[in-house]
């Protein structure tokens, strides 16, 4: 990646380490006022760990299992609606989280170095871990609206009774009908986990395997025992293939991940974990600034940090359209115009075309 130092303070502490710790420095904040105030606290999320001795990644802790029917009758699936609500198209109050002073991250530095593809990796492999990380960055701050305030969850069906990002902005999920919905954003939240956890934790739609790790006697076994290595039973060669054709068209239908193992789908799913989770960023800033993460010492720069380092990642990816990006563009803009996302990773310099 070159000279780090062009984007990095080397002489503060290590930027991932502050990113990934700003969530969870956030949660245990707020479960500290609360019990100093002598609230209840919600129970904490069990971990789960991924195949193969991967990283830990959590689920709500109320998210049923895989298998298990939601407790609702919406189960289907995301949708990539953006949905306009309200007559009233008159514009919203400046929110304070658009505000140049308030959008200060808990590091120094730009993301690039977090953000891009270490030499000697395989892209797709990156998007994989990238896309592990962010759930488990997010979901600190996630379980921090999760927690009780006056014997209700701060994000609940009253406070928060559709999953919105502003006044004019619903985001909808697809029922079993195929049909767009709205649902409480507490609830769609629980759907989003749900949704990511069955995919990272999925051996098929993120294998942990790599496609070069079978061993030659498995190919060797693969073979009937009676065959043996005699002249008429070796194979003839077949004639020169056509110049004309591509080396892609060769080997087969070619995709995004094909060379790492992953399947023609991984592509399609990353960008969708990505859209939801950018979805629940926006819900963060935009039901939950002010209630709880105000109120909560440094809470709003650790925000600020872990959704700068996801939007750095997703502009620089492609995994993020401008129609995604809307509802936080003055902020994403604020942190382009600092430098904080580098110039690479707001133009899209390595958007994967697919």
């Amino acid at each position: 990646m070159g000279d780090m130092s062009a984007y990095l303070d080397l002489d503060n502490v290590d930027q991932y380490e502050m990113v990934l710790r700003a969530g969870r420095v956030a949660q245990r904040m707020l479960g500290f006022s609360n019990r100093q105030a002598g609230r209840t606290n919600g129970t904490t999320n069990p971990g789960q760990q991924r195949p193969q001795n991967g990283p830990p990644v959590t689920g709500n802790s109320n998210m049923p299992s895989n298998n298990a029917p939601a407790a609702f009758p919406v189960t289907a699936g995301p949708t990539d609606d953006t949905t306009s609500v309200g007559s009233n198209s008159s514009p919203e109050p400046v929110k304070l989280f658009f505000i140049e002073d308030n959008a200060k991250l808990g590091v120094k530095g730009n993301m690039m170095p977090l953000a891009a593809t270490p030499a000697m990796v395989d892209v797709a492999e990156w998007l994989a871990h990238q896309t592990v990380e962010q759930y488990r960055i997010l979901e600190n701050f996630i379980q921090v609206i999760q927690e009780f305030f006056e014997g209700k969850k701060i994000c609940n069906p009253e406070t928060c009774p559709t999953m919105s990002a502003g006044r004019h902005i619903t985001y909808t999920w697809l029922n079993n009908e195929g049909n767009p919905i709205p649902v409480p954003a507490c609830q769609y939240i629980m759907l989003v986990q749900r949704w990511v956890v069955s995919k990272i934790h999925d051996p098929i739609a993120f294998p942990t395997d790599s496609p070069f790790g079978t061993s030659t006697a498995s190919s060797e076994a693969s073979y009937p025992s009676n065959i043996t290595a005699s002249s008429s039973q070796r194979p003839i060669p077949a004639g020169p293939t056509t110049l004309n054709r591509t080396l892609s068209d060769l080997s087969g239908r070619d995709w995004f991940g094909k060379a790492a193992g992953f399947p023609e789908a991984f592509l399609s799913d990353v960008r969708t974990a990505w859209r939801q989770m950018f979805r629940i960023y926006a819900h963060l800033y935009h039901g939950h600034y002010l209630e709880p993460f105000w109120h909560i010492k440094n809470a709003c720069n650790n925000l600020n940090s872990a959704f700068c380092f996801f939007a750095s990642v997703g502009k620089l990816y492609g995994l993020l359209g401008e129609r995604d990006l809307e509802p936080m563009v003055p902020l994403i803009n604020i942190w382009v115009a600092n430098g904080s996302i580098p110039a690479d990773c707001a133009s899209g310099a390595q958007s994967i075309a697919q």
